[in-house]
């Protein structure tokens, strides 16, 4: 089993940055990937940003350019920033693990999610 704790959502200024926190603990295996998805209201839940733990990463042509994704392997723990923030941003961001926890199967595990709120 994988446990997600997410952390650093909350309500930000449009033009401003935020930086999300999301630490995984259990049975940890490699290869996985950490990433960030987000869901707005009435809409489908997207990927935003993700990064293997080679740290290759993968991101929206949206956030593209104005976001980082980063890992600390050590830690398992994925980051996210986002600057230049937009009205749009404003969605419920949910952590996502994709890996295995015993070294033979692979299943996705995701945190409770943590609201975003952009305003101008």
């Amino acid at each position: 089993q994988v446990q997600l704790v997410e952390s650093g959502g909350g309500l930000v200024q449009t033009g401003g940055s935020l930086r999300l926190s999301c630490a995984a603990s259990g049975s940890i295996f490699s290869p996985n990937v950490m990433g960030w998805y987000r869901q707005a209201p009435g809409k489908q839940r997207e990927l935003v940003a993700e990064s293997t733990s080679g740290s290759n990463t993968n991101y929206a042509d949206s956030v593209k350019g104005r976001s980082t994704i980063s890992r600390d392997n050590a830690k398992n723990t994925v980051y996210l920033q986002v600057y230049s923030l937009k009205l749009e941003d404003t969605a419920v961001y949910y952590c996502n693990f994709r890996g295995s926890d015993d070294g033979i199967r692979f299943r996705d595990y995701w945190g409770q999610g943590t609201q975003v709120t952009v305003s101008s």
